[in-house]
C-alpha cells in the first residue's frame, strides 16, 4: 500500500502553493505515485502555477536571491506571482540588495566551511 501525503506536503514536493491549486488537489490526500504521474504529465493547472504562481515562500526567496528570513525580515506576504517578482527585480528596493547581499554572505560562510 502507497503512502499517502497531505495536500500541504504534497504542493510542497510538487514546489506549488497550495491555496492557489484546484479544490479537487486541496481537499485529497495524494499518493507519491500521483506525485510521480503529476511530475511527469503535469495537468494545465500545474503547468500555469509553475509558470506564473502564485509561488510558496521559499520559491519566493529563490527566485530573488535571498532566504526566507529574509522575506520575513521584510514583511513580504506569504506568496507572490510571477508579476510581482519581476517588478522587485527589474528594480531591486534597498531592503532587497541588502537581503541578496546576506544570503550570499551566508552561502559563501557555509561553502568555506565544509
Amino acid at each position: 500500500m502507497s503512502q499517502t501525503l497531505k495536500p500541504i506536503t504534497a504542493a510542497a514536493k510538487l514546489g506549488i502553493y497550495l491555496p492557489a491549486a484546484p479544490e479537487e488537489f486541496r481537499t485529497s490526500t495524494h499518493t507519491r505515485e500521483e506525485l510521480d504521474e503529476l511530475r511527469e504529465n503535469p495537468p494545465a493547472w500545474l503547468v500555469e502555477l509553475r509558470r506564473t504562481g502564485p509561488f510558496p515562500r521559499d520559491v519566493v526567496a529563490q527566485k530573488l536571491g535571498i532566504s526566507r528570513s529574509g522575506l520575513a525580515r521584510a514583511g513580504v506576504a506569504d506568496a507572490m506571482d510571477a508579476d510581482e517578482i519581476g517588478v522587485l527585480l527589474a528594480d531591486p528596493p534597498g531592503w532587497l540588495v541588502d537581503e541578496r547581499e546576506r544570503h550570499q554572505k551566508v552561502l559563501k560562510e557555509q561553502a568555506e566551511g565544509r
